[in-house]
């Protein structure tokens, strides 16, 4: 048994960073989401940030977009050039992927300052990306409804994965501790 855990402790030690990390980033944005009032509908604030944020996108690239608080649910309502084109609701804020994304880097962590400033840097470039995807899909939408499921399920998440994972390749390369103790060929 010991032999295994020696030989496996690299990974072992990964996965315990990684479980902790992504566990308690997840509690905590729990606790977080439980501060908003869901009985009176309120969502949350990145939520409204991102709903916030969407339309200053929209704004700047020539549409007439606004958002209003849904009267019977926890999201923003967004109408794109007059129509109700959709709904922004908790899952469209992107902090999921973000603690994913938070977690995988803080399991092949490196030094503090430089594994703080790669997460933050990361987060805003997820965050900033996240605003044009909801931005692009409110204008695909409006003009292809027919595409939406492809839009909305398949293609838009295949872009802000594709990111994180690029970002993820990115830390592993050129900043963790592995990226130093591999010998390049």
């Amino acid at each position: 048994m010991k032999s295994y855990l020696q030989q496996y402790k690299p990974f072992l030690i990964f996965l315990g960073k990684f479980l902790f990390s992504y566990f308690l980033l997840l509690f905590l944005y729990q606790l977080y989401l439980n501060s908003f009032d869901a009985s009176r509908f309120e969502p949350d604030g990145a939520t409204k940030l991102v709903s916030e944020n969407t339309v200053w996108f929209l704004r700047v690239t020539g549409h007439d977009a606004e958002i209003y608080p849904h009267p019977r649910e926890s999201s923003y309502k967004l109408f794109l050039d007059g129509h109700s084109i959709a709904r922004i609701v908790e899952g469209c804020n992107a902090v999921s992927v973000m603690i994913l994304f938070a977690a995988f880097i803080i399991a092949f962590s490196s030094k503090w300052l430089r594994t703080s400033l790669f997460i933050i840097s990361g987060i805003l470039l997820i965050h900033v990306l996240n605003v044009i995807r909801v931005g692009l899909i409110s204008v695909a939408m409006e003009k292809y409804p027919q595409y939406k499921g492809l839009l909305h399920d398949v293609i838009f998440p295949l872009f802000i994965y594709g990111v994180v994972f690029g970002l993820w390749v990115l830390w592993i390369n050129k900043y963790s501790f592995y990226a130093k103790k591999t010998p390049r060929t």
